[in-house]
C-alpha cells in the first residue's frame, strides 16, 4: 500500500477542531512529468493515477474522495458555500466555504497560483480559496470574506495562511501586467520591482494576496514561504513547464475541513 503523504502545515491553523494540509508533489503514484501526487483532473495524466492520488489526500486528511467540496476553477469571484460535499460534482468557481459541518474537505488545486486556507474557528467555518493573479485583481478573496461574514465569521477573528506559490524571485511579467494592477490600487505598485530588462517587472504574488487580506480586516495572516519554480523535486509548477517546454504540468491539493 502506498504511504499516505504528508503535507506542508502552519502553526497559525493548527487549531482544534481544524485540520489543513498543503499538498505537495511528494508521494503519490503519477509518473513521467507528473511524477509524484498530481491530483489534477483536468492535467493529461492517467485517470487512474490522478484519481488514487485525490484517494490518499482524502486519507490523509481523514475522509475518502467523496468528501471532497472543489470547484472547476476559472479564475474568478465564484464562491460556494455548503453544507454538505461535492463528490465528484465540480461546480464552476474559485473558493469553496464548509458550514459547520465535520468532515467536508475543501480544496483547491495549484500549480504555481496561490492556495488561500481560511478558518473562523468561533463561527465553525472554513474555507479553500484559488488566487491567481486574475482571481486575486477579480476579488476572489473579497468575495470569500464577505460570504463568510455574512455567516457570522467576524473578519478580526479569523485566520488565513496562503501556501506554496510562484515568489516575486521567480515571476517575470512585462509592464503592462503591472499597470493592470496600477489603475486598480494606486498602492499595488510595492508589489513591483524592476526586472533583469527596463521593460519587465518581478511580481510578489504572495505579499499582493496577504496584503488584500490584511486590507479586508483579517486578523492573523500567513505565508509558508515556499516558492513553487525553483523547486521541482517538490512542487509542480506552470511556469516552469512553459519555460522547459514541458506540454503539461500536475497539480498539488490544499485541504482544510472542519473534524
Amino acid at each position: 500500500m502506498t504511504d499516505l503523504p504528508t503535507p506542508i502545515t502552519h502553526p497559525l491553523l493548527d487549531i482544534p477542531g481544524i485540520r489543513h494540509g498543503f499538498f505537495t508533489r511528494e508521494g503519490g503514484v503519477s509518473t513521467g512529468i507528473y511524477k509524484g501526487l498530481n491530483t489534477g483532473v483536468g492535467s493529461s495524466d492517467d485517470p487512474d493515477a490522478v484519481r488514487e492520488n485525490r484517494a490518499l489526500v482524502a486519507a490523509a486528511m481523514g475522509g475518502t474522495p467523496d468528501d471532497f467540496a472543489a470547484c472547476y476553477q476559472i479564475h474568478s469571484d465564484i464562491v460556494h458555500m455548503t453544507d454538505q460535499p461535492f463528490g465528484d460534482e465540480r461546480p464552476e468557481g474559485d473558493a469553496v466555504i464548509a458550514v459547520e459541518e465535520p468532515g467536508i474537505l475543501c480544496a483547491v488545486l495549484t500549480a504555481d497560483c496561490a492556495p488561500i486556507l481560511i478558518a473562523n474557528p468561533r463561527a465553525g467555518l472554513v474555507a479553500a480559496v484559488h488566487a491567481g493573479w486574475k482571481g486575486a485583481v477579480g476579488g476572489v478573496i473579497e468575495a470569500t470574506l464577505r460570504r463568510m461574514k455574512e455567516s457570522g465569521a467576524e473578519h478580526g477573528q479569523t485566520i488565513a495562511v496562503v501556501g506554496p506559490t510562484i515568489a516575486q524571485a521567480s515571476y517575470e511579467v512585462d509592464e503592462a501586467f503591472e499597470e493592470r494592477f496600477l489603475r486598480q490600487f494606486s498602492g499595488s505598485g510595492q508589489f513591483f520591482v524592476m526586472g533583469k530588462q527596463p521593460d519587465r517587472r518581478q511580481f510578489d504574488l504572495p505579499g499582493y494576496v496577504m496584503w488584500k487580506l490584511e486590507r479586508a480586516g483579517v486578523g492573523q495572516i500567513a505565508w509558508t514561504g515556499h516558492d513553487t519554480l525553483p523547486d521541482p523535486d517538490r512542487f509542480y509548477s506552470n511556469r516552469r513547464a512553459h519555460l522547459s517546454g514541458e506540454p503539461d504540468f500536475g497539480r498539488m491539493m490544499s485541504v482544510i475541513t472542519l473534524s
